[in-house]
C-alpha cells in the first residue's frame, strides 16, 4: 500500500510538469491569436515594430535574443569550464571549498545586481577602454567597426556571460568530483600525469553533466530580462556591429507590456513570448541531440 502511494505522489509530481507546460503553451498561444491571424508569418520575418500605425515584426528581437546569447556562452564556457577543472581536480581542499561557497553566492545574486553592475562598471569601461581597445586591433572587422557608445549587444552578452559563468563551473565541479576515483587510479597507473588523467578520463567522463550545465546556462542566457535590458540600449534594429544597441525577446515584453494599449499590440507581446518559448525548447532539443550525437560517435571509437 505504501509503495502505491508513494507512486502514485511522484507520478502527480512528474505529470505536474507536463501540465504546466502544456497550460504555459495554450494561454501563450491563445493570447496570439489576434497577431497571428493579423500578421501570420509574417511577424518572424519583418523588422517594423511600431506600435502607432500598429505593423509588429519580431525578427529584430530574435536577433538580439541569439546574438546575446551566442556571445555568452563563447565567453562563459571556456571560463566555467576550466574553472571547473581547478576547483574539482587542482586546487587545495580549502581553496575549492571556499571559492565554491562564493560562486555559489553569485548564482543567486539577483540579476538586476548585474544590470547595475553594468551600467555603472562595464558600459563605462567598455565605451572608454574595452571598446575602443578592439575597435583598434580588430575594427576592420564588421563585428567591432561603427561608433561605440558602451551599451549595446556586446555589453550585454558580456554581462549575460558574468550570469551564467557561475553555474557552468557549479554544476560542472560537482559532475568532475563525481568521477569515480578507479578511473582516475587507472590511469595514473598506466603512466599518465594528473593533467593529462583530467583531460583524457575525468573530462571524457563528465562530459554529458558540463553540457547539461551549458545547456542549464543557454537556457537562462536566453530568457534573461532585467540585465539585458538595462545595458543592451533596447533598439530594434539588426545591425553587424556588436557595438550596436539591440534589443531582445524578453526585454521588449518587460519594456513595453504595462503601456500597451489594444488588443493587437498585446497580443503581439504575447506572440513574442511564444517564439521565444518555442525558440527554447528547440535550442534545447537541437543541443541534446548534439549531445546525444556526440556520445554516440565517442562510444563507437572507443
Amino acid at each position: 500500500m505504501g509503495d502505491l502511494v508513494a507512486r502514485g505522489i511522484t507520478f502527480l509530481a512528474a505529470l505536474s510538469v507536463l501540465v504546466i507546460t502544456g497550460a504555459l503553451a495554450w494561454e501563450l498561444y491563445k493570447g496570439s491569436v489576434p497577431s497571428l491571424n493579423a500578421f501570420g508569418w509574417s511577424f518572424v520575418t519583418q523588422k517594423t515594430w511600431d506600435p502607432v500605425f500598429l505593423s509588429f515584426g519580431s525578427i529584430t528581437f530574435m536577433f538580439g535574443t541569439l546574438v546575446t546569447s551566442v556571445i555568452a556562452l563563447l565567453v562563459a564556457v571556456p571560463v566555467g569550464i576550466g574553472a571547473a577543472i581547478f576547483l574539482a581536480e587542482l586546487a587545495p581542499r580549502a581553496i575549492s571549498s571556499a571559492l565554491t561557497f562564493v560562486i555559489e553566492l553569485l548564482a543567486a545574486v539577483p540579476s538586476v545586481i548585474y544590470g547595475l553592475l553594468g551600467i555603472f562598471v562595464l558600459v563605462p569601461f567598455m565605451r572608454e577602454h574595452g571598446g575602443a581597445w578592439l575597435k583598434a586591433a580588430l575594427g576592420f572587422l564588421p563585428i567591432f567597426s561603427g561608433p561605440n557608445y558602451g551599451v549595446g549587444v556586446l555589453t550585454a552578452g558580456i554581462v549575460l556571460a558574468v550570469m551564467i559563468v557561475p553555474f557552468i563551473i557549479s554544476i560542472s565541479r560537482e559532475v568532475l568530483l563525481a568521477v569515480p576515483r578507479e578511473q582516475r587510479e587507472a590511469s595514473m597507473a598506466l603512466g599518465a600525469t594528473h593533467w593529462e588523467t583530467t583531460w583524457h578520463v575525468a573530462l571524457v567522463y563528465a562530459r554529458s553533466g558540463i553540457f547539461g550545465s551549458i545547456f542549464l546556462a543557454l537556457a537562462r542566457s536566453l530568457g534573461e530580462t532585467m540585465a539585458v535590458t538595462m545595458v543592451i540600449g533596447n533598439t530594434p534594429q539588426i545591425s553587424a556591429s556588436l557595438f550596436a544597441p539591440g534589443y531582445t525577446m524578453a526585454a521588449v515584453i518587460a519594456n513595453e507590456f504595462t503601456e500597451a494599449t489594444g488588443d493587437l499590440y498585446l497580443s503581439a507581446l504575447v506572440e513574442i513570448g511564444l517564439l521565444l518559448f518555442v525558440m527554447t525548447m528547440i535550442i534545447n532539443a537541437l543541443a541534446r541531440l548534439l549531445l546525444w550525437s556526440t556520445v554516440r560517435k565517442q562510444g563507437a571509437a572507443a
